[in-house]
């Protein structure tokens, strides 16, 4: 049995999922969801920064587009580190698309002029 803290909603409920993904201890259905996703393929948001070529000591936020699997946010995070980008920059332009053919864009989350 696999014990979580679910972090849906801020009540935080102690989720309990057995080897046949039976979840108890949720307070709501978005628990059971988490708590199945979270123990057959969890994946997380990744968020970083990145180097801006043309402005020394400058980098600019960037994110994925989709949650990545957690078993591939290191490899990705090796790629993401080698990337730079010119400015300026905008929100939402594409850095790198389809990275590591998940079908996932790394996009920048700030303006630099």
């Amino acid at each position: 049995m696999k014990e979580l803290i679910c972090i849906v909603c801020p009540r935080g409920c102690i989720l309990k999922v057995d080897a046949q993904k039976n979840v108890t201890g949720n307070l709501c259905s978005r628990g059971i969801d988490y708590a199945i996703q979270e123990t057959t393929n969890p994946v997380r948001n990744l968020t970083t920064s990145i180097k801006v070529r043309n402005r020394p000591h400058t980098y600019v936020s960037v994110k994925t587009s989709a949650p990545v699997p957690k078993n591939k946010l290191l490899p990705m995070m090796e790629i993401i580190n080698g990337l730079t980008v010119a400015a300026p920059t905008t929100i939402g332009q594409i850095v790198k698309a389809n990275i590591m053919d998940l079908n996932i864009n790394v996009i920048i989350t700030k303006k630099i002029d």
